[in-house]
């Protein structure tokens, strides 16, 4: 393991430099099925995916970070020692050069993508799925992907119309949940809904034309059955077609004079709701 004593990374120029920075480009994270996770909560996380997942295979492929960070952040340099993962000293310079952020925290780590198959999400028979159709802004899939971890989803689902979750602005939002739950990518939406159905969940649109509403969804108790949430686009929605796919669209009830509710809290209300009635005896998860 290298010293974290001497910066090692000092040159704009380096190999490891040119090639984590250009990770800024979708095209790029695919090709190489890299990505990178900047701040200390998201390296924190990385380092301790295997762990998590269960699984012998690390998602960090080494830790950049200044010398001062390694003094504040010791206990994660600790954690990537003991799981002998690289960890390289770099100066404020080769930081901000790596990273998407203005004012970097000064620690980075270069990731392995961690997706998983659908086919495996659909295997392991989840109980709370959050749906991405057609969600395109970064910061709002990664803090989707937030609030699923915490409502204790089993999955979330990126469809093929949906923005990166490797996106640097998504990994930031998620701050370490992507290292948390299942994550699929590039599942057509007809695909999703299908092939959840199939496995006995119920898949609910969340959008504001929706006939029914959350309240009813409540008092009925059908929330409390395996479940999915599609979200949509937070500027237009969900389009016509993907709504009939779903087996009912359903809105957040607007009791004040607000004119709806961002992407990110609507998904909140969702999720919590559903994950309430899932722990409530008869809900599918009362005995868990």
């Amino acid at each position: 393991m290298q010293s974290t004593d001497t910066p090692l990374l000092t040159s704009l120029r380096s190999p490891r430099v040119v090639a984590a920075r250009k990770l800024a480009r979708r095209n790029q994270r695919s090709k190489e099925r890299r990505f990178l996770a900047e701040g200390p909560q998201a390296v924190r996380e990385a380092v301790a995916y295997g762990q998590l997942a269960g699984s012998e295979e690390h998602a960090v492929v080494e830790i950049y970070l200044t010398s001062e960070a390694a003094e504040r952040h010791a206990d994660i340099v600790s954690a990537a020692r003991a799981a002998d993962l690289p960890v390289l000293t770099a100066t404020d310079e080769v930081i901000a050069e790596i990273c998407d952020t203005v004012t970097p925290q000064g620690i980075v780590a270069l990731c392995r993508f961690i997706d998983t198959p659908f086919e495996e999400v659909l295997k392991a028979r989840p109980q709370l799925v959050a749906v991405l159709a057609h969600v395109r802004d970064p910061g709002n899939a990664g803090t989707v992907l937030r609030t699923a971890d915490a409502a204790g989803a089993d999955a979330v689902i990126l469809t093929d119309a949906s923005v990166d979750p490797y996106n640097p602005k998504a990994v930031r939002a998620s701050v370490g949940s992507l290292f948390h739950l299942p994550v699929a990518t590039g599942v057509p939406i007809e695909e999703a809904v299908a092939r959840l159905r199939e496995a006995g969940v119920r898949v609910l649109a969340a959008d504001g034309a929706g006939e029914r509403d959350l309240d009813q969804e409540l008092d009925e108790g059908t929330l409390g059955a395996p479940g999915a949430w599609v979200f949509g686009n937070e500027a237009w929605g969900l389009p016509e077609e993907t709504r009939a796919l779903a087996d009912e669209v359903v809105r957040v009830p607007i009791h004040g004079r607000a004119e709806s509710l961002n992407l990110a809290t609507a998904a909140a209300v969702c999720l919590y709701a559903s994950a309430r009635a899932q722990r409530l005896p008869g809900g599918c998860r009362a005995q868990g």
